[in-house]
């Protein structure tokens, strides 16, 4: 600010008004306006600016300055610009750096711009002098404005500014009205449309009425900004600065009529009439706002409760995406993303079928279970775009708390609502996919059990009311498509087995294996790694090796693993401009994948007695499985197991010895070998834990060709439980097995009658080449295996 008082050197000379009507210089200023008459200083940092002033530095000539509408525009043009300005002097300048200068100028009269006519280096204008009417020297009523004007800028600027004494010493004494009504001009804090209209005024006196109504404005709000600090003036110290800061807003809030409750409880109301409760929701909902109304913003309740509203409004109430209902589409997308699985499909495609007819349904409840990377998880975001609805994938692995399901109750700090109402917010869609990843692997402890929780979700005659308790009120999860997915059913409750509808995806074998690397997972990586389809390719013949001599597992993800190896060498060969295989053959493999890590399972020649090939389920897929016996000099058949074999698996090998015994003349075996003999069974493989009956009828053959030195017949297998009648019972991981016989080159296999119906639900591309022998008594396995 500049005072009366401050020696200012100005070289100013008398402005020639006449150059008006000729093209002048034009200053654009952001967020700045002043009056006529006094010398006021204007920061200039635009390169046009710095030009234009570089270039009237020169010529020693009039400026137009005129404000823009809006400041955040750095090459104004004629209409950014207020058409209302100063014609001004520039008087001084002084130079800060290259970039930076500062300017003094004094308005000499007000213009309207009429045209600009350059806006190269900088922008130049023609002008037209707007007329001013003076007051009359002897107007009182000018005068007192005048007066009162004063008064009440010489407050306003020490409210705002708190400049020191002696500076309101000379405002006071100044007799300069120009130079006063400029002070309150430029320091009130109004709009630049409020100050143009003020220089709009022709008439001095209504423009002095105007500004004096702007500060009087103004001392309002210090007065108002003053007594907050009153009332809140207090030892400042650390932990108080928080208070005073909540403090002061709620003063602020008061002062302008309102307050953070008001603002909350218009926004949940305004959100709750959209939304269409039930009769029995609305009640609960109308009773929660009630008790956000009687809180104090200040409370501790009361964002708790706020929390609450904001979590019920946002979930979907009655809300649903519109199923399409084109199963031609939901075919081609299921059969686009996975290969086979078409039980899983049928299902599907089912539901939506019925859909279409029905309009309206409970959506099933559906888990997958078998080994691991056989596509589960994945094939529920293809259901979910398929049905095109939300989808929502939920980990329930290692989960053991039962709050986790079904929500924290309010009581609890840091309460909030169970993963399933979680899941429903995330989808926005009460017609959800919700997929529960891992059901097998919920654990339990002190806290409860999770599975017990998740009866309610998974029962579609419970579900449409489920009660989540953080909500304190129901929801309906009737609509909602839920898919499990579990690697083994052992580990699941019975209650909640009953709630599914069970379907096994199981392994693949390694035609449908190649196949889905080459549609699927070859075009994912070559995508993931940059490389273009044309410029590289995995021949069939090649996959199949990858397939059978660098994995082994039932489903694709170690397969995946090894062609995102073998791209990333691709990549690096393409960014190094280095030569690369372009099909990757045979004799390749070793440079991209190094030596083969597995060796395919083949059936033993029979060369020696007591040597039979079993199948056994893992958690992985199907395997074969060695079992040996041998006769050592001994006595009463001593019985001796290696191979790190579980009880079930010892209480099978003793019960094929003690059903030996017992049928010695059945089975041809001589009573002496026995008695003479030790007996030693071992099962190959030993750091690997064994265990399950489903060896049983192996162990039997085994022994029986020891004892009867009868070699078993070649590429042949089998599987069975024993009792110790000789009955032969059925055992599960069929189609597992099945798959373990194909790759070991078995041709026949022996099984228990009862299993004869799994068999004939397997696909017959499983069982080609394969020939199956159904008993029902260990003797007709003897007679088939023993040659």
């Amino acid at each position: 600010m500049i005072l009366p008082e401050m020696e200012i050197i100005i070289e100013k000379k008398a402005a020639d008004l006449d150059e008006v009507g000729k093209p002048l210089p034009i200053l654009p200023l952001k967020n700045m306006l002043f009056l006529p008459g006094i010398p006021t200083p204007v920061n200039i940092g635009r390169s046009k600016s710095l030009k234009l002033i570089k270039a009237i530095q020169k010529k020693n000539s009039l400026i137009g300055v005129f404000c823009q509408k809006d400041a955040s525009i750095d090459d104004p043009q004629m209409d950014d610009l207020y058409p209302l300005g100063l014609v001004a002097q520039v008087v001084n300048v002084m130079k800060e750096d290259e970039n930076n200068t500062t300017i003094l100028v004094v308005g000499e009269a007000r213009v309207d711009l009429k045209e600009i006519t350059a806006t190269e280096p900088y922008l130049e204008g023609i002008f037209s002098l707007r007329n001013t009417i003076k007051p009359s020297k002897g107007d009182k009523e000018c005068k007192e404005i005048l007066r009162v004007l004063k008064e009440k800028t010489i407050q306003m600027v020490s409210s705002k500014m708190g400049l020191p004494e002696f500076m309101i010493d000379a405002l006071k004494k100044s007799k300069d009205f120009a130079y006063i009504t400029n002070v309150a001009f430029t320091t009130v804090d109004a709009d630049i449309d409020e100050k143009q209209q003020i220089l709009a005024c022709d008439d001095l006196k209504e423009s002095y009425s105007r500004l004096l109504s702007l500060v009087e404005h103004e001392l309002q709000l210090l007065e108002i900004k003053d007594s907050i600090r009153r009332k809140t003036q207090v030892d400042i110290e650390k932990q108080q600065r928080e208070y005073f800061l909540q403090q002061e807003m709620k003063n602020i809030q008061e002062a302008l009529g309102g307050d953070a409750n008001g603002v909350d409880l218009k926004e949940i109301k305004e959100k709750a009439s959209k939304i269409k409760f039930t009769e029995d929701q609305q009640l609960v909902f109308d009773r929660e706002v009630k008790k956000l109304e009687r809180l104090h913003p200040h409370s501790p309740d009361y964002s708790t409760q706020v929390s609450y509203l904001h979590n019920v409004l946002s979930l979907p109430w009655n809300s649903y995406t519109e199923d399409n209902f084109d199963l031609t589409r939901a075919q081609k997308i299921l059969d686009k993303d996975h290969f086979g699985l078409d039980k899983v499909k049928d299902r599907i495609l089912d539901h939506l079928a019925v859909l279409k007819l029905k309009g309206d349904m409970k959506s099933p409840i559906i888990c997958l279970y078998g080994p691991p990377g056989v596509g589960k998880t994945s094939l529920g975001k293809s259901v979910a775009e398929a049905l095109n609805r939300k989808y929502v994938r939920m980990s329930l692995g290692g989960l053991h708390d039962e709050a986790e399901i079904r929500g924290h109750r309010r009581t609890y700090i840091g309460a909030m609502p169970g993963r399933i109402i979680q899941s429903i917010q995330k989808a926005k869609s009460s017609n959800a996919v919700i997929i529960l990843d891992e059901i097998d692997k919920v654990g339990k402890d002190y806290k409860g059990d999770p599975s017990a929780a998740l009866l309610e979700v998974l029962d579609p005659e419970q579900n449409f009311a489920f009660h989540d308790n953080y909500l304190d009120m129901d929801f309906d999860l009737s609509k909602v498509l839920f898919i499990a997915t579990a690697n083994t059913l052992n580990t699941i409750s019975q209650p909640l087995l009953d709630r599914m509808e069970l379907i096994n995806i199981s392994g693949y074998i390694m035609e449908e294996k190649v196949e889905i690397a080459r549609k699927h997972l070859l075009p994912m990586q070559l995508e993931n790694h940059g490389v273009g389809k044309k410029l590289f390719d995995i021949p069939k013949k090649t996959m199949e090796v990858i397939v059978e001599n660098y994995t082994r597992e039932s489903g694709v993800r170690e397969l995946n693993k090894k062609l995102a190896a073998i791209l990333r060498k691709i990549a690096r060969a393409i960014a190094e401009d280095k030569d690369y295989p372009k099909k990757l053959q045979l004799s390749d493999l070793k440079d991209f994948l190094g030596t083969q890590e597995y060796s395919k399972d083949k059936s033993e020649e029979t060369v020696y007695t007591g040597v039979v090939t079993g199948l056994a389920w893992t958690a992985v897929g199907g395997e074969i499985l060695m079992i040996e016996s041998s006769l050592s000099k001994g006595k009463d058949a001593k019985l001796t197991l290696t191979g790190n074999l579980g009880d079930v698996m010892k209480e099978s090998a003793v019960l094929a010895l003690e059903y030996i015994k017992s049928h010695t003349e059945e089975i041809g075996v001589d009573d002496e070998v026995i008695a003479s003999h030790n007996v030693h069974l071992h099962v190959p493989e030993g750091a690997i834990p064994k265990d399950g009956p489903s060896a049983g009828i192996t162990m039997v053959t085994s022994l029986v060709s020891s004892f009867t030195k009868r070699k078993v017949k070649p590429n042949l297998a089998m599987t069975g439980e024993i009792t110790l009648r000789g009955k032969v019972l059925p055992v599960g991981g069929i189609k597992e097995k099945i798959l373990a016989a194909k790759r070991a080159g078995i041709k026949e296999i022996v099984l228990c009658k009862e299993n004869q119906k799994h068999i004939e639900e397997i696909p017959q591309t499983y069982l080609k080449g394969l020939t199956f022998h159904y008993v029902e008594d260990i003797k007709d396995v003897l007679g088939i295996a023993l040659l």
